[in-house]
């Protein structure tokens, strides 16, 4: 009876019975307690069954941790995280080839680095590349005005302004830089050099539409000048009234100018009676960037959001879609790559250039730098240029056949 209750016993309480006492192990040894003797069950640890290789990948094993050394430190294997290495970015790694970090200013097979520029101290707050030259100019808060010969990559000249250069867009053969308290425009055919007054403070933005010059100003104003042929100079034309703060973006599409401004708004402005039609307050932070592409117009704010917004019947802009960043967003820049596929370029406070497919939005690259990226330009040929707050300058050219990941 005794031998049965303890089968009995041994059934219950052995997850390994009904297998087999033969070929398992005693539940009560394995805890230090067995009282059996004889007892049916193995006082041993299985040997270890040779792997299945028919059942190879399907099932989950811990592995033994290994015990510490200084082996296995080495580059990973496979793809490089997504995430470049804090000391390859100031030039100083000392790892090398063997640090587990992205050795690597972008990330993305479409489009490569040709060239860094340096020279600029301070950040490069605008890229401009005049029709009918050979040079690429380029402005900073350092003061000065860089011209870039576009065959060599050397700076040929450096012009000093008397103050940070906010802003900086061509048209035609004209240059303009917006500085405090004044537009600087120079024709870089027939060496025109002129200087546009009217602003108070800082002039952060200019865009070109309806043959007038526009400039956002540090306080809340957008002025308007016109060109005079017979005079050779800008007349002034109005001043748009109504943001509370600084203009900071502009942009012209589809006969409308379009603000954004410090106080979280954009305006819609209509450049035929130069009256705002809208006020669009869909971000909760700075407007720092709008854009037109296609039928919509795209903005972006410190509020870490890129919001589309589209036309409706009554013809009033309501937002369609919003992306979410993880980082407040500086600068939008929209160019086609080489399948002229269209792309949207987003600048990041935290260092990064994320590059989407439009319309979906889909990631296809980033790009890495030092310290912020405030000024993104379009070139020719397939070619960009990005502004750092470091002062440099790096140009990038998208690839006619993709490589490989």
């Amino acid at each position: 009876m005794d031998i049965n209750g303890n089968k009995r016993i041994q059934a219950k309480s052995s997850p390994a019975a009904g297998a087999g006492g033969a070929n398992s192990v005693c539940f009560h040894w394995r805890a230090g307690r067995c009282n059996r003797y004889p007892c049916r069950y193995l006082h041993s640890e299985l040997p270890a069954a040779a792997p299945d290789e028919s059942k190879r990948g399907l099932v989950w094993r811990k592995p033994t941790a290994p015990a510490a050394s200084n082996w296995g430190k080495g580059r990973l294997r496979g793809k490089p995280p997504d995430r470049p290495c804090k000391h390859f970015l100031v030039g100083n790694c000392p790892y090398g080839e063997g640090c587990r970090f992205l050795h690597s200013w972008s990330v993305g097979d479409s489009f490569s680095l040709l060239t860094h520029l340096q020279g600029h101290q301070k950040v490069v707050t605008g890229i401009a590349l005049p029709s009918g030259s050979d040079k690429m100019y380029s402005g900073s808060k350092d003061e000065s005005v860089r011209v870039w010969d576009c065959q060599t990559g050397q700076c040929v000249a450096v012009v000093n302004v008397g103050g940070e250069v906010g802003c900086m867009i061509n048209e035609g053969p004209w240059i303009f830089t917006g500085v405090p308290n004044a537009v600087k425009a120079w024709n870089t055919q027939t060496a025109t050099d002129l200087s546009l007054s009217g602003p108070n403070g800082q002039v952060y933005a200019l865009v070109v539409g309806n043959g007038m010059l526009f400039a956002g100003i540090q306080d809340g104003r957008i002025l308007a000048w016109k060109f005079s042929a017979a005079g050779n100079c800008f007349e002034p034309v109005t001043s748009l009234l109504g943001h509370q703060l600084a203009v900071v973006s502009l942009v012209v599409g589809a006969m409308r100018l379009y603000s954004g401004s410090m106080d979280h708004t954009i305006r819609v402005w209509d450049l035929t009676s130069l009256q705002c039609i809208q006020t669009l307050s869909g971000h909760t932070s700075v407007v720092m960037s709008v854009l037109c592409w296609d039928q919509f117009l795209l903005s972006c704010s410190l509020d870490k959001t890129i919001k589309v917004w589209v036309s409706t019947d009554t013809g009033q802009l309501e937002v369609t879609y919003t992306h979410n960043e993880g980082h407040g967003v500086l600068t939008l820049c929209g160019m086609h790559d080489a399948q002229a596929k269209p792309v949207l370029l987003s600048s990041c406070n935290d260092n990064t250039v994320r590059l989407y497919d439009l319309p979906s939005f889909s990631e296809r690259g980033k790009i890495f730098s030092k310290e912020e990226v405030r000024s993104i330009q379009v070139g020719p040929g397939g070619l960009f240029f990005t502004g750092e707050g470091t002062g440099e300058l790096k140009v990038w050219k998208w690839l006619t056949n993709e490589m490989p990941t």
